[in-house]
């Protein structure tokens, strides 16, 4: 069997291939640019240079002779589709590129898929921002569930709405099996330090090597997030096209720990010796013009249907990934400041 990856080089998809090579004999693709870095894949490097069941292959999502020769080529039995341009901060200064990258990506990904001839299981990972700002008034008391109302905050979230749709219409108009989901806030080593949790983590790591002054700079902190540990992610990704799929569904998935950013905040520092020498300060750069701030999901469809459960602590998760920022500055790294 054949797993392709889009994305395999970032956080999730990282984890993913190191899942399915431990629970599977699957032989798993790995799309990428030229130009993808190659940190979260380093370990798999060796596997890749001697074809131990892991290949990159050659794609871009905004170049569609790539996918199609991708798919020619490989011609898989599963996609988890993960690549984007997944910053939605960043997305306010290049929304162009966000919304070209995530909704037209992913129409010439699916499109690459349906000329092919070959018949994959695949999953179209879109996204909890497509819930944006909820009022709390409006919140249901279990959670966001699937038929709440889309209501995007930023171009990213636009550009997830738009790859939600396009998942659900391949299957619908095609036949194709596609599934999507919604994974709401999902964490650990490897996080990009864009998203909150990894820029505080990494700050401390750096502040107890002397790096940068005690200052531990930040955006929003009243924003609610349930968190989940990136390893419970991919391991329900997985059993999203193995557990009874249905083509066309679409799932909300989460952890099931709520908590403010600043008291994300406070747990990763109460984890630092240095916790009572270091200060916040309010970053206004770190703010989004509109803030997705009540991401608390209802999972029990997908839990009912595939019997997933988080099984990873928050605050497993949340030391994991400050000692992942401490080894990487420990080895010496540089980092910009953000």
């Amino acid at each position: 069997m054949r797993a392709l990856i889009t994305g395999i080089t970032g956080m999730v998809g990282s984890h993913l291939a190191d899942f399915l090579l431990e629970k599977t004999d699957w032989d798993i693709y790995g799309a990428c640019r030229w130009r993808s870095p190659l940190d979260n894949v380093e370990h798999l490097l060796d596997r890749v240079n001697c074809g131990g069941r892991v290949f990159f292959e050659y794609a871009d999502l905004n170049d569609q002779v790539s996918l199609c020769i991708l798919m020619n080529k490989v011609r898989p039995d599963y996609i988890f589709h993960l690549a984007a341009q997944s910053y939605p901060l960043t997305s306010f200064d290049s929304p162009i590129d966000t919304l070209n990258t995530n909704i037209l990506g992913t129409c010439r990904l699916l499109e690459a898929v349906r000329l092919s001839g070959c018949d994959p299981l695949i999953h179209v990972c879109a996204s909890s921002e497509v819930f944006g700002k909820i009022p709390p008034e409006k919140k249901p008391e279990t959670g966001i569930h699937e038929e709440c109302p889309f209501h995007p905050a930023s171009p990213y979230a636009i550009s997830k709405v738009g790859t939600d749709l396009l998942g659900r219409y391949y299957a619908e108009a095609y036949g194709m099996r596609v599934m999507t989901t919604r994974m709401f806030t999902h964490t650990g080593p490897r996080r990009g330090d864009v998203f909150h949790e990894s820029t505080f983590a990494k700050q401390i790591a750096m502040i107890e090597q002397g790096l940068i002054e005690p200052v531990v700079k930040v955006g929003n902190l009243h924003s609610l997030r349930t968190y989940a540990d990136v390893r419970d992610a991919v391991r329900a990704y997985y059993m999203l096209l193995t557990v009874n799929p249905i083509p066309g569904e679409y799932y909300n998935i989460g952890g099931n720990y709520t908590c403010t950013v600043g008291d994300t905040l406070k747990t990763l520092l109460s984890f630092s010796s240095m916790k009572d020498q270091i200060r916040v300060e309010i970053d206004p750069e770190r703010l989004r013009p509109i803030d997705a701030d009540l991401q608390v999901p209802d999972c029990t469809k997908f839990k009912k249907h595939s019997g997933w459960e988080p099984e990873i602590p928050y605050e497993k998760t949340m030391k994991d990934l400050l000692n992942y920022w401490r080894a990487r500055i420990a080895h010496g790294e540089r980092f910009l400041i953000r």
